[in-house]
């Protein structure tokens, strides 16, 4: 007969429970996120880029929609009543708020109205240079040889000109300098940056495997630099494009406050300082707040764009 004794403690009791199996496969992988989709999700979780986001928000807002902040014009001057006249801390939102200028105009309706001024010049310069340098670096990039050796020269010899100067002497042949011919004359000297750091990316994105593929494939052109080449070399370029953004708009002020960028009528904060310089002693307060919001707005976009840079370089990780 068996030994029903040994038999019985081996078996476990009824309302024992199992212990769960450990195996070495660990937990079941979830679903694979893209670059774009693993950026974003660092984006949200950083406090840079949410600040950042918020003040670019309402500076958007304030550019397009300057009625929603005051119903003051930036143009209507009183001199007799408001010459430098100080500012009223206690009436927010309300004309006098920040003060009036030496032509009796309100500093806070022409701090309003002069965003639109500023991100309208610096996001369609950053938008003109980063098609044009995506273009030449991704065409210099990738068919290399002397089409590479011409770009590149051209990029070199463009790089070579410092900015402000050469700003300075194309906007100094024109009599009359709007907005568009600014951003124009600032387009025309700013590309070569992003024109490197793409060419840098294709030369490096080439020879990767699914372009070769592609060749291989019978491929066309066209189609290898625009599905294949440009959604994965354009990461890098937009960190470029988002931090130079900032370094735009204070080149507008700068060169408006050298009396070479815009001119009036146009409402911009580079002409409202440079306009207060010769006021800083007796009222600091009219250079003071256009150079703030100059530095703030500025401030933002570079904050923005090295919120982006961390969550789009993996080396920053």
């Amino acid at each position: 007969m068996p030994d029903t004794t040994a038999l019985k403690s081996t078996e476990a009791p009824a309302n024992a429970v199992e212990a769960p199996e450990v195996t070495d496969a660990g937990p079941a992988p979830g679903k694979p996120r893209s670059l774009w989709s693993d950026a974003w999700h660092d984006l949200r979780r950083n406090p840079l880029f949410v600040v950042s986001m918020v003040l670019i928000l309402l500076l958007a807002v304030m550019s397009i929609f300057p009625g929603l902040f005051t119903s003051a014009s930036p143009r209507d001057a009183n001199l007799a009543e408001h010459y430098l006249q100080h500012p009223n801390w206690g009436h927010f939102f309300a004309p006098d708020w920040f003060g009036y200028d030496a032509q009796g105009r309100s500093i806070y309706a022409r701090v309003i109205y002069g965003t639109r001024a500023s991100i309208t010049v610096g996001v369609v310069v950053t938008l003109a240079v980063t098609v044009a340098g995506l273009v030449i670096g991704m065409i210099a990039g990738y068919f290399g040889g002397w089409v590479d050796t011409i770009l590149s020269r051209i990029t070199d010899v463009f790089f070579g000109v410092p900015f402000i100067v050469g700003a300075m002497v194309i906007l100094t042949s024109f009599e009359q300098r709007s907005v568009m011919v600014v951003i124009l004359s600032m387009a025309f000297l700013g590309w070569t940056s992003i024109a490197r750091v793409a060419r840098g990316s294709v030369i490096t994105i080439k020879q990767a495997d699914y372009v070769v593929a592609a060749k291989a494939l019978g491929a066309s052109t066209t189609r290898i630099l625009t599905r294949h080449i440009l959604p994965n070399a354009i990461a890098p370029v937009i960190v470029v494009a988002t931090i130079a953004l900032g370094g735009y708009i204070a080149a507008e002020a700068t060169l408006s406050f050298l009396g070479i960028g815009l001119a009036e009528p146009t409402v911009s904060w580079g002409i409202d300082v440079s306009s207060a310089k010769d006021q800083v002693r007796n009222a600091p307060y009219v250079l003071i707040i256009p150079s703030v919001m100059v530095s703030v707005t500025v401030l933002s976009f570079l904050m923005f764009g090295d919120a982006v840079r961390n969550a789009l370089d993996p080396k920053m990780r």
